[in-house]
């Protein structure tokens, strides 16, 4: 079950587009901060081209495909991508390293200079769209069984 692509939506109506939205966050940060957030947004589009773009909490990036699969914050010294699954998903590269005490998130900071290890994140936003997919299948078939079985009572 996946969402169409080029789709966008914010957390609040009438907002604008968030894809523009997050094109302007990279525009006005104009450093390697926006550079960083630019490539890390190319990856993810790369990785899962009916990604759905959002934004959140007034002024998070996120992308999601039936569900979140990670966010793009940027601060002063770090721009950080938070897979809202994190745990769940086997890092074997090791990309992973800041939200590790949590049962649920985890996150990649990445700081100024340091190279991003394309293969490894793509197989992270790949892996995380088919944990959502899969959640989506399990909840739909859960709610399907669930009618059934309402309506055999009937």
């Amino acid at each position: 079950m996946k969402t169409a692509p080029a789709q966008a939506r914010t957390d609040a109506p009438g907002q604008q587009d968030p894809s523009r939205l997050i094109d302007d966050r990279i525009r006005e940060l104009g450093d390697w901060r926006g550079e960083t957030l630019a490539r890390v947004r190319a990856i993810i589009k790369k990785a899962e081209p009916e990604v759905v773009e959002e934004w959140k909490w007034r002024g998070v990036p996120v992308w999601s495909s039936n569900g979140i699969i990670c966010t793009g914050e940027t601060y002063k010294k770090a721009v950080k991508m938070t897979f809202a699954k994190g745990a769940s998903l086997d890092d074997p590269k090791g990309l992973f390293n800041a939200s590790l005490e949590g049962n649920t998130r985890r996150a990649i900071d990445i700081h100024e200079g340091e190279a991003i290890d394309e293969e490894a994140l793509t197989g992270l936003v790949r892996a995380a769209s088919e944990l959502n997919a899969a959640t989506a299948a399990r909840r739909a078939q859960k709610k399907k069984t669930a009618s059934q079985a309402k309506r055999k009572t009937s």
